[in-house]
């Protein structure tokens, strides 16, 4: 990362506040009286002429304004944010939205509402498919002689039920044995997992296995042949609020945008990335890689069940967004659907 010593450091802060707060190219005179540093007009203008140099800030028209620049915004949020502890009203908005909602589904749905809602920004979320989803449970129950009714749960709650038909009779007392088993084996693991697991062992020498584990292998192997794997999805709420914000008012800016949310693959991969950080990610115009999103900041953090991550959750807003504010409220979010999913009060964060 650059060195830009105090005086730089002071002076973007001070201007990418008053251009996040204002929305107008900072002048250095404007500079000199808000920073808090005893310094000429020129002193100032100097400084900006280094910032400029850097590549961290620029004038978009000839006057002597300055804006930050995309790489302005990347020093900003890594090196010079101070993180805002929320206010009580946020704080009770975003809780009162998760109060007695049992429904994990709905729960999801609510997340991305939430953030939309205080953030004045888009809110999105992504759902984990089925086959990401972790195994919790699963009963098997004889209808007849050659039907059986297979119950999958997985760790969101999601319930599933099969009727399988078999080759042979099997005795209530064989099924239970076999879904003890089964839950014993592979609870915690993700159907993905189990599925692969499930392929290894049909194509073992089925005379060296248990009974009971050629039962539970029988009937699960039959589940999940019935079973399509469902993708990962995309919930996006709040996108009209994008429509009222001065930077984003381009049309092919909003029409590339749009088009993003339609076909969702861009923002499933961004929240997969973001999956896979253990804590907030920023990616702040061009550093998404994606044309569409060049013009927008996200922000998300993973949620979990029960300690495991199972999807990301965030916001899409402008570049010249309140990081310090929008910060927080994600991660306050993400710990606050955690706790709702696994069924735990989740408090504010330590600021």
């Amino acid at each position: 990362m650059t060195e830009l010593g105090e005086r730089g450091e002071t002076l973007l802060k001070a201007l990418i506040e008053l251009y996040i707060t204002e929305g107008q190219p900072v002048g250095s005179r404007t500079l000199a009286k808000r920073a808090d540093l005893s310094l000429s007009p020129a002193t100032v203008r100097n400084v900006m002429s280094d910032l400029e140099d850097l590549g961290l800030i620029h004038s978009p028209h000839t006057s002597a304004g300055r804006v930050p620049t995309q790489l302005g915004y990347r020093m900003f949020v890594d090196s010079l944010l101070t993180v805002k502890p929320l206010n009580e009203q946020a704080i009770e908005s975003i809780q009162s939205g998760f109060s007695a909602e049992p429904d994990p589904q709905l729960l999801l749905s609510i997340a991305s509402e939430m953030l939309s809602k205080v953030t004045h920004f888009a809110g999105l979320i992504l759902i984990p498919g089925q086959e990401n989803a972790r195994f919790r449970q699963i009963e098997f129950l004889k209808l007849s002689s050659n039907r059986v009714l297979a119950i999958l749960v997985t760790d969101e709650g999601r319930v599933q039920n099969r009727v399988i038909p078999t080759d042979r009779e099997y005795s209530a007392s064989e099924l239970i044995e076999a879904a003890n088993y089964f839950n014993d084996v592979y609870n915690g693991s993700s159907l993905a997992q189990v599925r692969r697991a499930l392929l290894g062992e049909m194509k073992t020498d089925s005379d060296k296995m248990h009974q009971i584990m050629k039962t539970a292998v029988a009937m699960a192997g039959k589940l999940f042949d019935q079973e399509e794997g469902e993708k990962d999805d995309v919930v996006l709420t709040g996108e009209a609020n994008l429509l009222n914000i001065p930077d984003l008012c381009q049309i092919d800016t909003l029409q590339k945008l749009f088009d993003a949310f339609k076909t969702k693959q861009d923002l499933l991969d961004l929240l997969d990335r973001g999956m896979r950080v253990n804590g907030i990610s920023i990616f702040i115009g061009e550093e998404s890689g994606y044309l569409a999103l060049n013009d927008v900041s996200v922000v998300t953090a993973p949620y979990q069940n029960d300690g495991a991550v199972v999807g990301t959750l965030g916001v899409i807003g402008p570049t010249r967004m309140d990081y310090e504010h929008v910060i927080p409220l994600v991660d306050f979010t993400a710990r606050l659907l955690s706790g709702a999913l696994s069924g735990k009060q989740i408090q504010q964060a330590d600021n």
